[in-house]
């Protein structure tokens, strides 16, 4: 049988006051039950800990070295209580984020900035994907939170960080590059180029509801799954797209960026329905405070 946390910090009171009396004082407890459980405490360990005579109370050879291991073992409980209770406010544990390849040069910076300013003791990865991936890792486990575009799928949980314009992106040269703003319609006669369908299904659901409410089917004259690729293909005149205007960041010459008219596009934080982690709610809350405060579309 081992002594318990409440009988070694009995046992350190009377040690360092060197009296029962003060000792019990501190501990706020009567002297009749402090002597009584260092008596039991004795009893436990099989040796005598304390000598009393008229000069006080002092500690035996065994006692003396009994002491710092008390301590010790206290200040370790304390750690490990304090631990508990910083996991609990979210401030320590380790998280796995993952961001839409879309996102992650403006958004990724302020983010982790301010994780790493708000809670620096909270371990993050942070791995850049595409939407098929960053789904599928949310919901086995990979990944904690995501920070991507809708729509998603059911059993995520979203939170709105900023929602920035839907530009036509244009060669330049274009005829329409020089104009303040277009509709989708104005587009109708052009080549695209967009994503493979087999990308993301729900997206390419949106995109063909909206080139359907425009009044026509886009020529489609090639794919590519990423936002760079694309970029190049409308660069070299192979066809034009629509990004967010975010994207404007990656390529700053070549392409011309025109919002479309009423169209915008917002930018998420999705987590797992039902995700109680304290460190996720308090990124969270972190990164709702950065988005509320600054245009994370231009902080990057």
């Amino acid at each position: 049988m081992s002594p318990d946390l409440r009988q070694l910090r009995y046992f350190v009171a009377v040690a360092e006051e060197s009296s029962y009396t003060r000792a019990a004082e501190r501990l706020t407890m009567s002297q009749q039950s402090l002597s009584q459980q260092i008596t039991l405490l004795e009893r436990m360990l099989g040796v005598k800990l304390f000598d009393r005579d008229t000069r006080g109370t002092g500690l035996t050879a065994v006692g003396a070295l009994f002491l710092p291991e008390a301590r010790a073992v206290l200040a370790r409980a304390e750690e490990a209580v304090d631990v508990v209770a910083r996991a609990a406010r979210g401030e320590i544990g380790s998280l796995c984020l993952a961001f839409l390849a879309t996102t992650t040069n403006y958004l990724l910076p302020p983010v982790v900035r301010a994780l790493r300013q708000r809670l620096p003791e909270l371990r993050l990865t942070t791995h850049e994907t595409t939407i098929a991936p960053l789904v599928e890792g949310l919901f086995k486990g990979r990944f904690d939170v995501a920070f991507t575009r809708p729509p998603l799928v059911d059993g995520l949980e979203t939170r709105t960080l900023v929602s920035e314009p839907v530009c036509a992106v244009l060669p330049e040269g274009h005829p329409l590059a020089g104009r303040s703003e277009l509709t989708l319609g104005e587009l109708a006669g052009e080549r695209w180029v967009l994503t493979p369908r087999s990308s993301w299904d729900p997206w390419h659901q949106a995109f063909d509801a909206s080139f359907r409410a425009a009044g026509f089917t886009p020529d489609v004259v090639q794919r590519d799954a990423s936002v760079q690729g694309l970029l190049g293909l409308v660069a070299a005149g192979v066809g034009v797209t629509r990004l967010g205007r975010s994207a404007s960041s990656l390529r700053r010459t070549g392409v011309v960026f025109v919002p479309l008219a009423g169209e915008f596009v917002p930018t998420e934080m999705a987590w797992m329905a039902g995700n109680t982690s304290p460190a996720l709610h308090a990124l969270l809350d972190v990164v709702t405070e950065v988005a509320a405060a600054t245009d994370l579309t231009e902080s990057g």
